[in-house]
C-alpha cells in the first residue's frame, strides 16, 4: 500500500514537471508567430493587388511614364515572387531576401505616387486614383502593425524557448530554433530621392 501511495505520488509529481517544460507553450508561441506571419503575408498580397490596379489607372492617365510604371510593375512582380514560409522563418538569408523584396516594391510605390502627383495633378483628382492611394496608405500602415506583432510573437517565441523550464522541453522535444524577426532592409533609412528633371 506505501508503494501505491508513493507512486500516486509520482504520477502528478511527474505530470506537473513535464507541463512546466515547455511541451505545450513552445507550439503555442510558435503558431502565434506563423499566424502573426500568416497575418502579415495577406497584408503584402493585399499591397501587391492594389498596386497592381494602381498601376493600370496611372497607365490611363500618364502613358508616357513608362519607365517609372515598369520599375513599379518589375518591383512588385519581384516581391510577389519571392516567398517566405513559416518553415524558413529561422533562415536569415530567406528572411533578409523576403525583407529586401518587399522594401524595394514599398520604395517604387512610393516614387510612383510622388513622380504622379507632381507631374501630372489632374490624376490626383480623379477618384479611383485617390481612393487606390488611400488604401494603398492604410495597408501600408497594415504592413507596419503585422511586421510589430510579428515581431512582438517572434520575442515572445524566442524567450520560451531560452527559459528555463520550457527550454528542456523545446530543445528536447521540439528540436526548437529561434525564429528571425523582420529588420528593416538595408537603406531604409534613407528616404528615396526623386529627379523631377529626367
Amino acid at each position: 500500500m506505501t508503494k501505491l501511495r508513493r507512486y500516486g505520488l509520482l504520477v502528478p509529481l511527474a505530470a506537473l514537471s513535464l507541463a512546466g517544460c515547455g511541451i505545450n507553450s513552445v507550439p503555442t508561441a510558435e503558431e502565434a508567430v506563423n499566424a502573426e506571419f500568416g497575418n502579415l503575408q495577406a497584408e503584402y498580397q493585399r499591397r501587391a493587388d492594389l498596386i497592381e490596379n494602381l498601376v493600370e489607372v496611372v497607365k490611363a492617365g500618364a502613358a508616357s511614364e513608362e519607365e517609372i510604371l515598369t520599375q513599379v510593375t518589375e518591383a512588385r512582380a519581384r516581391a510577389t515572387s519571392t516567398q517566405l514560409s513559416p518553415e524558413q522563418l529561422d533562415d536569415p538569408a530567406a528572411v533578409q531576401a523576403f525583407t529586401q523584396a518587399q522594401a524595394e516594391l514599398t520604395q517604387a510605390r512610393s516614387l510612383l505616387g510622388t513622380v504622379i502627383v507632381e507631374k501630372y495633378p489632374e490624376i490626383r483628382s480623379q477618384d479611383l486614383y485617390t481612393q487606390l492611394l488611400d488604401q494603398i496608405e492604410g495597408t501600408e500602415n497594415s504592413i507596419l502593425v503585422g511586421r510589430r506583432d510579428y515581431n512582438a510573437a517572434v520575442q515572445r517565441y524566442n524567450t520560451t524557448i531560452r527559459t528555463f523550464p520550457d527550454a528542456i522541453g523545446a530543445k528536447i522535444i521540439h528540436g526548437a530554433e529561434p525564429k528571425i524577426p523582420f529588420e528593416a532592409a538595408a537603406g531604409a533609412e534613407d528616404a528615396p530621392s526623386v529627379d523631377f528633371d529626367s
